[in-house]
């Protein structure tokens, strides 16, 4: 099960507290308490695992380490520890405590969350020639907390489009080393699934159906994976008895989510052509042509239509 969409708090460690404390050595005098340590901060790392999120099911508190306490003979308290989450690239991180928000992009890459507080000041940093031997102190500042809400959306070269039982998660498993389920009936995909063909990213996008983006069927849950794709493939099934109708009924969902959704590169494919006898294949592939004179067959049963599926997606990833 894909986890896409969670709210958690966050917590940086505080500031540790200063110390009130005098020289220990014989014959020496003077105040030598040290200040506390800075309370550790909360980041955020980039990782390819778009499951990462599934961490953040049952457990939704997350705390840095605070600082440690000053000590005497100027010994600073210890910084505390870091907490690094693991967001799969494409989370968008809404801060719902200050109205912020971010997103991660790429791999690797460090965001910071929260800050930690810092360390309060011993009773060293209150010496002066008329209070040589002060016995004030600070405590700690408190790390910040915050609430969120984290939201995947998919960052992919080309994303699947279609109805439900289209032959997009075959497509995907024929192109890429992708293992997505494959079943004779609708909604077998439930969750997006990515495959790697060399460079380009591909997002098999559950299957689509009247009403998806006022949340009927999988409803937005799943549109909103589109957004961040680069092109769009959109597969129309052989054996469907109204292509055209299939053709803008997904049109029309995606539309309905964004209109920036429409103005995407797309790419129109009649599916599972080897389901269907020649005659009626070209007639439904003359229809998709009428919408789009792109259209072309393609069936993972067919040597030559995934040549040129492969042929297309190399010329794809050259442009890149």
């Amino acid at each position: 099960m894909l986890i896409d969409d969670v709210h958690i708090k966050i917590s940086a460690g505080n500031g540790g507290k200063g110390a009130v404390a005098f020289n220990s050595n014989l014959k020496a005098l003077g105040p030598t308490g040290a200040s506390g340590g800075k309370g550790g901060d909360v980041f955020a790392v980039g990782v390819s695992d778009v499951s990462a999120l599934k961490q953040f099911r049952y457990k939704k508190e997350f705390g840095a380490k605070d600082g440690g306490v000053g000590q005497g003979q100027l010994r600073d308290g210890r910084r505390g520890d870091d907490l690094v989450l693991k967001l799969p690239v494409g989370t968008e991180v809404h801060n719902l405590t200050n109205g912020t928000e971010t997103s991660v992009e790429k791999i690797g890459e460090r965001i910071l969350l929260a800050r930690g507080g810092i360390g309060g000041r011993g009773n060293f940093h209150f010496r002066s020639s008329r209070n040589t031997s002060p016995l004030q102190s600070q405590g700690g500042r408190p790390g910040e907390t915050f609430e969120l809400h984290l939201e995947l959306r998919l960052i992919a070269d080309i994303g699947f489009v279609g109805l439900p039982n289209a032959g997009k998660s075959s497509m995907l498993n024929a192109l890429t080393n992708a293992r997505s389920k494959v079943a004779d009936y609708p909604f077998t995909t439930l969750e997006p699934n990515l495959g790697a063909y060399y460079e380009l990213t591909i997002a098999d996008i559950p299957g689509l159906i009247e009403g998806s983006s006022s949340g009927k069927g999988l409803g937005t849950k799943f549109l909103r994976h589109i957004e961040r794709t680069r092109i769009l493939f959109h597969f129309v099934s052989a054996e469907s008895g109204d292509p055209k109708g299939d053709y803008k009924l997904v049109r029309k969902e995606l539309g309905a989510h964004g209109k920036e959704l429409l103005k995407k590169p797309e790419y129109l494919f009649l599916s599972k052509s080897d389901l269907a006898d020649e005659a009626t294949r070209k007639a439904k592939l003359a229809v998709l042509k009428k919408l789009n004179p792109n259209a072309a067959t393609v069936s993972v049963k067919d040597a030559l239509s995934m040549k040129n599926m492969e042929a297309l997606l190399n010329k794809i990833k050259s442009s890149k």
